[in-house]
């Protein structure tokens, strides 16, 4: 944090409160200016979007620089009561109504399209990677849709929360699905400017968004939804047709389909106790000890990140014992609520700060929020604990390895796993970094390996697989620096650990 930001923070003496009140006020007056100075830099329509982007920037910026310490007291936090996180079983006991179209019809599906894909080595829209079969993860949702709609003759749209960096080639792509049966939408989040850590002041110098400029701006994290979507206009239109819930996802979640015995739970509640939010969470293992949990906090139940945990906690936190599930980020949440939150400025959410260094060096600070982080304001609020296979993120190219195999099968551009594997649970996948991008990973395969008795994969260094080859139980191949392993088409490989310079294998 910077040295300004500190002294807001930590000075115990009371003395300083009117010094501090002070300095708050130049920063944010020295804020507003410059923010209406870049303004000036745009024309009118531009303007007027980003004046009301400005507007949510400002009211966090206010926050950000009234908060002291961590957002949360530790000793507050206790476990949440038994019957506000239930069972996805209960749930499903209930069965379907007969009519299940009249609900779908009160449904819109919301994908978080964000993000790109430099993670993965690929330039665009993660949402336009293939992940199976030469279709990408809009290709899926798409077909996802297309076949609820088909099959229940129903219409719920699709829309599509992009950003600035994924906006215009995502609607250049969507014209391939004019003659689909789904109707899609797409609104923009917000664009919020980058603070130098040492001044809090913007980095950028005028509202474009290449050259100089091409750092100086990010999307303020998927808490945004609210706002941007409100903005938008959208949030009306959809009301408007009758429309009551969002199911809303990453788009890189290929395990994040609408569930019908959620939905119907969501519809069969009394109209005065409708629950107007619910949270899919899942167990937790050992490889999901960073992600946010279910708390009971101030009588409310609350979402709980990592990034708000005492530094003296985080061991506890990431205890599988204390805290048993965590946050999918598959959330179902009720349109009217959502207007009526947003125009009574009641959308609590958390302050995350997240520290950048632009390519040039500069220290930066981006605030975001989380859409999960608003769950304590809305109504009747539950967490639904389903099954692992509704939390399928592939964010690696280990995590795309896994959903091209044959450990998965794929139906109307739903992923299931496959009933030849004995185990439910996915195998843990750890690729080296010779594999990290998408490009890379797909040459070192000639085909995707059978994977359905694997239990444990470590591949480092450079090392290809050739064609059909199968992996069971714990198989580790590890190419020292300067040597290659050459794994051979028709290989099988159990419980083998593989190391040195190998270009064949005897089996």
């Amino acid at each position: 944090m910077s040295i300004v930001a500190d002294l807001y923070r930590n000075s115990p003496n009371a003395g300083m409160a009117e010094f501090q009140e002070k300095l708050r006020l130049q920063h944010e007056n020295s804020m507003h200016t410059e923010l209406e100075k870049l303004l000036t830099t745009t024309k009118p329509p531009e303007a007027e979007i980003s004046r009301k982007d400005f507007e949510g920037f400002k009211k966090l910026f206010h926050r950000f620089l009234q908060e002291k310490g961590p957002s949360v007291d530790w000793a507050k936090i206790q476990r949440p009561p038994e019957d506000s996180i239930q069972p996805y079983e209960k749930i499903k006991l209930k069965g379907l109504p007969a009519d299940v179209a009249s609900s779908l019809n009160k449904l819109a599906v919301v994908k978080l399209n964000g993000g790109l894909g430099t993670s993965m080595g690929c330039k665009g829209p993660k949402s336009l990677i293939s992940v199976r079969n030469e279709n990408t993860f809009l290709d899926l949702t798409v077909q996802q849709i297309e076949h609820l709609n088909k099959s229940y003759h129903a219409e719920v749209p699709l829309v599509l929360m992009n950003s600035f960096n994924t906006d215009e080639d995502t609607k250049k792509i969507l014209q391939k699905y004019t003659h689909h049966c789904v109707k899609i939408h797409t609104f923009n989040q917000s664009r919020y400017p980058r603070i130098n850590k040492e001044s809090l002041l913007p980095v950028a110098t005028n509202m474009s968004l290449t050259g100089e400029n091409e750092e100086a701006w990010y999307p303020p994290g998927h808490g945004d939804i609210y706002a941007s979507f409100y903005n938008s206009g959208l949030l009306d239109k959809l009301i408007a047709e009758g429309k009551e819930y969002i199911f809303v996802s990453n788009i890189d979640n290929l395990g994040a389909t609408v569930d019908l015995h959620i939905l119907n739970h969501l519809m069969s509640q009394p109209s005065d106790k409708r629950c107007e939010f619910v949270m899919e969470v899942t167990d937790k293992t050992r490889a999901d000890v960073k992600g946010g949990t279910l708390t009971q906090y101030d009588g409310k139940l609350r979402l709980l990140e990592i990034a708000q945990v005492p530094k003296a906690h985080v061991d506890e936190f990431k205890s599988v014992t204390k805290f048993k599930i965590f946050n999918t980020n598959n959330l179902w949440i009720s349109l009217p609520a959502i207007k009526r939150l947003h125009e009574k400025n009641a959308m609590d959410m958390e302050i995350i700060v997240n520290p950048k260094t632009l390519d040039g060096g500069l220290n930066v600070i981006q605030l975001e929020t989380a859409v999960g982080a608003a769950m304590k304001s809305f109504d009747n609020a539950l967490g639904i604990n389903v099954p692992r296979s509704r939390f399928l993120p592939v964010k690696t190219t280990s995590d795309l390895l896994l959903v091209m195999s044959n450990l998965y099968s794929m139906n109307a551009g739903s992923l299931t796993m496959s009933p030849k594997r004995e185990f439910p649970t996915t195998p843990h996948v750890k690729l080296g970094s010779s594999f990290t991008k998408v490009r890379d990973f797909l040459k070192r395969f000639e085909s995707i390996p059978d994977m359905l008795e694997l239990d444990h994969l470590t591949v480092s260094g450079d090392v290809t697989f050739g064609k059909q080859v199968t992996l069971k139980g714990t198989v580790i191949i590890i190419a020292n620096h300067g040597d290659r392993i050459d794994i051979p088409a028709g290989a099988m490989l159990e419980n083998k650990i593989v190391s040195g310079n190998l270009r064949i294998l005897d089996h």
